[in-house]
């Protein structure tokens, strides 16, 4: 193996001796789930569909719930790791290795990761679905302000006096796009004649955001100071902001319905069980103004 993979199956190997510690290594006869499909057999124990795909979960190639077809080269990739991760495994037992205290710790803290991981998980699983993001949804769309965004180009320049020049210029008829394209100090939006696409007011600096408040389409606002010099802003369009679709709301969502329901459990548990730090309480780095 490589040495990244060297390192990844190093890294896993903890986690496949606590699941052999904990009986899960056997890997049976029968599909550890509907549907799942043997697709290797070291020493008589059976390597699932499942293992690889959750193995290529944990390594961040594929997404949770995205699909890894068997026959695929990043499948096939992916088993070779979890084969030599099994292999190990099976070989750190034959040592007795698991025996070691400093062994038996490290295994103890990926048994309380993985345990940890699970609980998290059903609990999302049973307060995330799809009439619950709807709701939150909904409600969030009754809850927001209505917010413009603008559609905007941009002169910069180094001094006052040669904004208000550019302006003169641009109430004689000269076209923004050309001037900002020969005299805007702006590297990221000269050579595209100032544009800066659609924002809102809230994402700009303070300057812009001030400068903003009564513009209208058509306008060209400023001269004003900004921390990167003098600006003119050609407003091109005004328009509310549309609202976020369902789809393109749901993984902040299913985010925030994650954060809300671990932060209740474990105040709860904290609440119920008896915790003693032993350690002095933490210095703060923040320096008194």
């Amino acid at each position: 193996m490589a040495t990244r993979e060297v390192l990844a199956a190093s890294a896993a190997l903890a986690t496949a001796l606590s699941l052999a510690a904990c009986g899960g290594a056997g890997g049976g006869g029968s599909p550890p789930q509907p549907g799942d499909v043997a697709v290797a057999r070291i020493d008589g124990k059976t390597v699932w569909a499942s293992d690889v795909r959750r193995e290529a979960v944990s390594e961040g190639v594929i997404g949770e719930g995205e699909p890894l077809e068997p026959g695929s080269e990043l499948f096939h990739r992916v088993l070779d790791e979890v084969v030599d991760q099994k292999l190990l495994a099976a070989e750190a037992q034959r040592r007795n290795l698991a025996a070691d205290p400093a062994v038996r710790r490290r295994l103890d803290a990926a048994r309380d990761q993985i345990l940890g991981d699970v609980l998290v998980q059903k609990i999302v699983e049973q307060a995330v679905n799809d009439s619950a993001i709807k709701g939150l949804y909904e409600t969030q769309q009754k809850l927001a302000k209505p917010v413009d965004e603008f559609h905007a180009r941009q002169i910069v320049v180094a001094s006052e006096g040669e904004a208000d020049a550019i302006r003169k210029l641009l109430a004689n008829g000269a076209a923004f796009e050309a001037l900002a394209a020969q005299r805007s100090s702006d590297a990221a939006t000269r050579f595209n004649g100032g544009d800066l696409g659609y924002f809102t007011a809230d994402s700009m600096p303070d300057a812009y955001a001030a400068a903003l408040k009564t513009a209208k389409a058509g306008e060209v606002v400023g001269p004003f100071k900004a921390d990167t010099g003098w600006v003119l802003l050609k407003i091109e369009d005004r328009r509310p902001q549309p609202p976020l679709t369902l789809d393109q709301a749901r993984p902040q969502i299913v985010r925030f319905v994650t954060y809300d329901q671990v932060r209740d459990l474990l105040q709860k548990l904290r609440g119920k069980a008896q915790v003693s730090l032993l350690t002095p309480p933490a210095k703060s780095t923040l320096k008194a103004r």
